[in-house]
């Protein structure tokens, strides 16, 4: 990657780029992480606590067809991935997409989707670390949520503030202990399946099928599983802005993206059929325990309440890390391209300290938000980033859509991912995009939370295009 003092310049001029455009990895910014660091990451990223905590819902909503619904929401991640992965792995930046949608359809577009992904992240940490301090609660109920929250937010601030190696190796630990416990319960829910399991029998298709059949709830059931399975699967954006700081961000980001399928099939698909095979959707321990634990209780395997509190903990606590980070380099990315205040666009010892100190006081701003105004502040923000995952996956198809073109064009040899079956494929997740967006407006709170993610976007895309228009004046008609 070039790191060369001009790279964090802007790149006016270029082929269907906007003002500011140009490569945002930063001249200063470190490439402490290794190939390991990305790989653990890209792994770890696809298991969270939105797999251990929120399937719960999904599986009351759907029952088994909730393994069609993960499984089809699994496909359109997958896509999006591959498009991401080769935008990442042709153009590698710290801003990933927003730079990528700042290229191929303008300074607006970067602007709009950089921001909002870095305020969900922002609100996604408050999120995790109320549920981290919840768990901490439970084991220590003489202790304040409030304490935890606040440990928990030194801690990973702290971590995020030195080098971007030490974020790795957490990541890479945490990620490991995700992966093995998965691991773990795919083989013995699988051994449980077979019936070899000692003190099991094979329960073959009968929970699949005998207990209101395939599809319980009908189509509408597995819609709305279908809406929980693909918020689910938030994240995974992560590894292409850590690719930026590895030492062969082209190599990485090929890696994650082409085992992105297999990983997906495994941990999200195959659990969710390992679930709803070894014991029936509807078991009430399912609701009051949740999947995974309910699961671990029917086979018997001691502590299964307390082995899984641990794993969604550091579920959890990684999150936080990630989130942390994922923001600040978003928000570090926008900021180099004259996108936000430039105050906060200073590296030191390769770190953007002040976007991480911006984005961590945000988070933590929002879980006094939480302790003060649950029902009304919070709530609002939480509902204003409630959709922009889905806005995200909509910039980077059609941003795909145009850079694809471009690079055929320019610079082939820089295809080392390709989206498969292009433009056809793309063309398919964003109808997919569409469909879910549809989905979306036939429920009523997630309706609300479209909206308001709306008019935060709307709001977004014109401070954008005034900017855009504020500097085109101010740049003359020779556009200089």
């Amino acid at each position: 990657m070039n790191r060369t003092p001009s790279s964090a310049a802007p790149a006016h001029g270029q082929t269907g780029a906007g003002h500011g455009a140009g490569p945002d990895s930063g001249p200063s910014l470190s490439n402490g992480l290794k190939q390991r660091h990305l790989s653990m990451i890209a792994l770890g990223g696809v298991i969270g606590a939105g797999l251990f905590v929120g399937s719960r819902e999904g599986i009351a909503a759907a029952g088994p067809s909730i393994v069609l619904a993960y499984a089809v929401s699994g496909a359109l991640v997958m896509l999006i991935m591959r498009m991401l992965g080769e935008m990442a792995a042709a153009n590698p930046a710290s801003g990933s997409f927003s730079v990528h949608a700042e290229r191929s359809i303008g300074s607006w577009a970067g602007f709009t989707v950089g921001w909002m992904f870095t305020a969900l992240l922002c609100v996604a940490v408050a999120a995790e670390a109320l549920g981290a301090a919840d768990v901490m609660h439970q084991w220590f109920p003489g202790t304040e949520p409030w304490m935890w929250v606040l440990l928990f937010m030194v801690i990973f601030t702290a971590t995020n503030l030195t080098a971007v190696s030490n974020f790795g190796e957490f990541e890479f630990w945490f990620a490991a202990l995700k992966v093995a416990a998965i691991g773990i319960f795919l083989v013995l829910g699988l051994l449980a399946i077979f019936g070899v399991l000692p003190g099991t029998h094979a329960p073959g298709t009968s929970h699949l099928t005998g207990d209101g059949g395939f599809l319980p709830k009908g189509v509408d059931g597995l819609m709305v599983g279908l809406l929980a399975s693909v918020f689910a699967y938030g994240g995974l954006e992560t590894v292409t802005i850590a690719a930026a700081e590895s030492k062969d961000p082209v190599r990485g980001v090929a890696s994650a993206v082409r085992t992105a399928m297999w990983r997906i099939a495994l941990f999200y698909v195959g659990s969710m059929a390992v679930i709803v095979t070894v014991i029936p959707w509807s078991a009430p321990s399912i609701a009051k325990s949740g999947p995974y634990v309910a699961v671990l209780d029917y086979l018997k395997i001691p502590a299964a309440g307390q082995i899984m509190n641990v794993v969604i903990l550091v579920a959890l606590l990684s999150a936080v890390n990630a989130n942390i980070y994922g923001a600040s380099r978003m928000a570090y990315s926008l900021i180099s391209r004259g996108q936000g205040p430039a105050f906060f666009g200073k590296v030191s010892s390769g770190v953007p300290r002040r976007t991480v100190l911006l984005c961590s006081a945000f988070g933590f701003l929002a879980v006094l938000f939480s302790f003060w105004w649950p029902t009304t502040v919070f709530q609002w923000l939480l509902n204003m980033v409630g959709a922009a995952v889905l806005v995200v996956w909509g910039f980077i198809a059609v941003a795909q859509l145009r850079m694809r073109r471009q690079l055929e064009r320019e610079a082939p040899e820089k295809l080392v991912v390709k989206m498969w079956a292009f433009p056809v494929l793309t063309w398919v997740a964003l109808a997919g995009i569409v469909a879910v967006l549809l989905l979306m407006l036939r429920d009523d709170n997630q309706r609300i939370q479209l909206l308001f993610t709306g008019g935060f976007g709307v709001v977004l895309a014109v401070i954008g295009l005034a900017r855009k228009r504020t500097l085109d004046k101010g740049a003359g008609p020779a556009g200089q």
